[in-house]
């Protein structure tokens, strides 16, 4: 009689170890690839409860691709502005206080400009100067601050926000050509080539006030209202002569780096290479509530990330414990031909497997066609007086969209290991007995 048992049990080693050899590739792959090419599979009681899952998974990459899209958009979108503004990092004098308006001169001849020796990753440097005043009409007036600036001033910024008109000329022996915010225009009811009388505040040396006029050449709307509430832009000179200056005197020195990731960093390279009458600030000092507000967005970013890959794991578990339940005859036919509780364990998880990857499939072509619909229709629009831009931004790269489907690919599989042990529970008599 054992020895009955003993060739029933090799017969079933024999018939299990023949089919491996005959599929010639990991049996369990072939057996979870049949399992998800059948029909009766697909239109089964368990079918919706599969679908959720995938559903799931494919809002949760939708909805993280968007927030990572989203948050990572009006990071780089605010610091832009702000470094178009003011450049990365601003050297002006000691005595100056943290206001917007150049008080004390410094000389233009430095030993750093204009290049910055033995320090890598600077863009551009240029000079400016800033002086306040006040814009009027016959009807209205308008406070301003005149940002003088020179032939070396990187105009990328403005070009780019540039809604009507040109750049001033600054080529010329003198200019009265300035570049004004779309608000300030329109309060002040201007228009492209109006003449404006502009009034600034008298100096040291000159007891009454100056009135000067300037042509608009160009009127620009950065979305930053902080600035197009206030800034002008024109010739440095013009700056120089109302503060009775001479042309080596300037406010101080803009500096523009090529990855603002090093802002820190080069930020204090170019304070050890300045001199001791003068100081540096990198803007991530001049406008620090600005920055801490938006480095909240990585908090939120992450909460929402962990959130959607716990929901998504949670309905996989729930998938595969439907799956395992709907197979346990097979399950047990299995066992009783010598299969471990680890390769069918492996049957399963590669079917998991599956419907996670279709679930990333579909959440990828989604959520980037929401991410490049928003980037070329700018459908989405956002109050500028809370979020600095008219519209919602969107700054996405590969490597994001690899991490994020890789982490949550991997995140979903380790989930799914634990619940997978249901299947060392169950017994070969039993579940085909009761089958």
């Amino acid at each position: 009689m054992s020895s009955g048992l003993n060739i029933k049990n090799n017969n079933k080693y024999v018939l299990l170890k023949g089919l491996k050899r005959s599929i010639n590739l990991n049996y369990e792959l072939f057996i979870a690839k049949r399992i998800i090419a059948d029909k009766k599979y697909k239109n089964s009681i368990s079918s919706p409860i599969i679908k959720i899952a995938i559903t799931a998974i494919a809002l949760g990459v939708i909805i993280m691709l968007i927030a990572i899209a989203t948050g990572a958009g009006l990071q780089h979108k605010i610091r832009d502005k702000i470094a178009g503004f003011k450049g990365h990092v601003q050297i002006v004098n000691y005595d100056t206080n943290n206001s917007n308006i150049s008080t004390v001169p410094i000389k233009k001849n430095q030993d750093f400009y204009p290049d910055f020796n033995g320090i890598e990753g600077i863009k551009n440097i240029q000079v400016f100067a800033n002086k306040a005043g006040l814009l009027r009409t016959k009807t209205d007036f308008e406070g301003i601050v005149f940002k003088g600036v020179s032939t070396d001033y990187d105009w990328t910024f403005f070009k780019e926000y540039l809604i009507a008109g040109r750049i001033p000329n600054l080529n010329l022996t003198r200019t009265k050509e300035v570049l004004l915010s779309q608000k300030i225009t329109n309060r002040l009811n201007l228009q492209l080539n109006d003449t404006i009388l502009a009034t600034f505040l008298k100096t040291s040396t000159s007891k009454l006030p100056s009135n000067r006029k300037y042509i608009i050449v160009g009127i620009y709307n950065s979305g930053f209202t902080e600035f197009d509430n206030t800034m002008m832009i024109g010739d440095l000179r013009e700056v120089q002569n109302l503060n009775k200056w001479s042309r080596n005197e300037v406010g101080g020195f803009e500096v523009l780096l090529d990855d603002f990731n090093t802002i820190e960093k080069k930020g204090k390279e170019i304070y050890s290479q300045i001199g001791a009458t003068l100081n540096s600030k990198t803007i991530l000092e001049i406008n620090p509530a600005v920055f801490e507000w938006i480095q909240l967005f990585d908090n939120n970013i992450w909460f929402i990330i962990v959130i959607m890959i716990l929901v998504a794991g949670i309905n996989m578990i729930t998938a595969l414990l439907v799956l395992i339940l709907k197979r346990v005859q097979m399950i047990g036919i299995l066992k009783a031909l010598g299969g471990t509780n680890y390769s069918i364990r492996k049957i399963f998880l590669y079917n998991a497997s599956y419907l996670i990857l279709k679930g990333l499939f579909w959440g990828n072509m989604i959520g980037l066609s929401v991410i490049f619909i928003q980037y070329y229709f700018k459908l989405i629009v956002l109050d500028p007086e809370t979020y600095y831009v008219t519209t919602m931004p969107v700054y996405i790269t590969l490597n994001n969209v690899l991490l994020l489907n890789i982490g949550t690919l991997l995140i979903s599989f380790l989930m799914l290991i634990i619940p997978s042990y249901i299947i060392t529970k169950i017994q070969p008599s039993t579940s085909i007995k009761f089958a």
